[in-house]
């Protein structure tokens, strides 16, 4: 019995030995790994969207007139499509799936363009389609049968591949969102922290007022934010307003989610067809959903926005100029849409990489992340001490108000394979190591000493 229990010891000692080498070494790994420089597939995409875009890559190399667009496929796998076999072969040479279709970018574009020197019918929004290969032609319940049928005319003599089709609701901007500013023009959303090297901004949605624009933090118009000093709607959709103290101030490179809750911005840049993002509001709060086609045109009643993101992430009156990002790279502010979270609908973005380069402004991201992307600047003010994972909620500003979830509550593995544990890794290591040597050494000598007994007592 006493052998049995020994055995038992043994052989708990060994596995524990064991799993301390596997547990140290990959503490050690982690850390190695962490140290080194991201894939590309890591970084954030550059504004011509192709630094990290295989896909788009691709595209670019073959041209418009034998492509018609690139996608995220619902297995996560990029797609291009292309007109005819010799660029499909080149695609998957490139590891790429590839779908052969009709019609080429040039032709989607021409489209486009005739839709677009068209008298403007409000109400109305196109986009290519690049997973169907067709121009998609949308208008709202506030269009008439008349102004329908005109519209329908035009879609005809293009073409088949210009698809026509009635929504819900009405194309609108939509005000207000995820962090509340406010003026005698009505409520509106901060979006992202900028700044121009001496200054810094909010940037939100151009339609939220014009220049001049007086912003306020709260409703009694006793906080007083900053003035618009810049402003572009309709044609694009984005505006300036320039902090009165000149500094966004702790957490400027900070978005709400609510929930007292925030997501770190690392840098920016243009989304890809198919990828998910989030979007941030203070009516409908944080939604998410896919960018279904880019360089949408909508005609709102109060004039055409061209170049802008179109998703089907939902959204309400009260969430435009707020943020759309994913994976915390800036992607767009919101301008408008149709319908709701209720039944669902179509919501336009601003990319942010337009905006900031035609207002020459760069996001203000943490210290630690001033090269992670296009448009990525070094804030004057970081976040957050790197001993700290949050902020006071009283020190969040407008466009980042809200602390970032820190470390708190990390199961016992995430915080073991912590960038960070290299020393702690290698003592686990040297430890589990030891043991298991002494665990050998122990059994080598049992069983020496009852070999001995076993001669001893054969030999008398």
């Amino acid at each position: 019995m006493r052998h049995a229990r020994r055995r038992v010891v043994r052989r708990v000692t060994r596995l524990a030995a064991v799993g301390g080498l596997l547990l140290g070494g990959a503490m050690v790994g982690q850390a190695a790994m962490a140290s080194e420089t991201p894939p590309v597939s890591a970084r954030p995409l550059s504004s011509a969207g192709t630094a990290g875009d295989p896909g788009a890559a691709v595209v670019a190399r073959l041209g418009t007139a034998r492509t018609a667009g690139n996608w995220i496929g619902a297995d996560g796998r990029p797609v291009v499509a292309v007109t005819d076999p010799e660029a499909a072969r080149t695609v998957r040479r490139a590891g790429i799936e590839a779908k052969v279709v009709p019609h080429s970018m040039d032709e989607l574009k021409s489209a486009t363009g005739t839709l677009r020197s068209a008298p403007r019918v409000s109400g109305t929004a196109w986009a290519v389609d690049y997973r169907t290969n067709r121009v998609v032609v949308r208008a709202d319940r506030t269009v008439s049968a008349g102004d329908w049928s005109r519209m329908s005319r035009v879609a005809s003599g293009i073409g088949g591949f210009v698809h026509m089709e009635r929504t819900k609701g009405a194309f609108t901007a939509r005000l207000n969102g995820a962090q509340p500013i406010l003026s005698t023009g009505g409520r509106c959303s901060a979006g992202f922290n900028v700044t121009d090297g001496q200054r810094d901004f909010i940037l939100t949605a151009g339609h939220c007022g014009p220049s001049g624009s007086t912003w306020f933090a709260d409703n009694q118009g006793d906080r007083q934010l900053g003035r618009t000093v810049s402003s572009n709607f309709p044609g694009s959709d984005f505006s300036l307003v320039q902090y009165d103290s000149g500094r966004a101030g702790p957490g400027a490179d900070v978005v709400a989610v609510g929930g007292g809750k925030g997501v770190r911005i690392t840098g920016a840049a243009d989304p890809s067809v198919g990828q998910r993002v989030f979007r941030s509001g203070s009516t409908s709060g944080l939604r998410d959903g896919q960018v279904t086609a880019l360089n949408a045109t909508v005609n709102y009643p109060e004039g055409t926005v061209t170049g802008l993101i179109e998703t089907n992430v939902c959204a309400e009156p009260g969430d435009s100029g707020g943020p759309m990002f994913s994976e915390g790279v800036a992607l767009g502010v919101t301008s408008g849409g149709s319908g709701d979270c209720t039944t669902g609908g179509t919501t336009f973005f601003q990319p942010v990489t337009k905006a900031l380069t035609a207002l020459n402004v760069k996001l203000l991201v943490a210290a630690g992340n001033a090269g992670g992307g296009q448009g990525a600047a070094s804030s004057p003010a970081p976040s957050a001490p790197a001993s700290r994972g949050a902020l006071a909620p009283s020190a969040a500003s407008p466009g980042s108000a809200a602390p970032v979830t820190g470390t708190e509550g990390r199961t016992l593995l995430a915080r073991l394979t912590d960038t960070r544990n290299v020393g702690p890794g290698l003592l686990v290591f040297a430890g589990s190591l030891i043991a298991l040597v002494a665990t050998r050494y122990i059994r080598s000598e049992q069983d020496r000493r009852a070999y001995q007994r076993h001669y001893s007592a054969t030999w008398g």
